[in-house]
């Protein structure tokens, strides 16, 4: 798989925050809404989208290595 090209907009990552809510864990949910409220990078938007990108159709295993990045950005 490629890497992307597109910037993705606070709005992009925000709907697609909404999109996996429920597929994510409480702490993640809560911590990435407040997270989403700072001022961030391109990179890291970015970064955040592709990790939830699919979210709902990746493997266990995939989930909780997404977690660990996720949780290791909003910390």
């Amino acid at each position: 798989m490629g890497e992307c090209t597109i910037d993705h907009s606070l709005e992009d990552v925000q709907v697609k925050l909404q999109a996996q809510e429920e597929y994510l864990p409480n702490n993640l949910k809560d911590g990435l809404n407040h997270f989403l409220k700072r001022e961030l990078t391109q990179v890291i938007l970015n970064d955040v989208f592709h990790l939830l990108k699919k979210y709902d159709l990746a493997s266990e295993e995939e989930r909780e290595e997404r977690n660990k990045k996720l949780a290791d950005l909003i910390q």
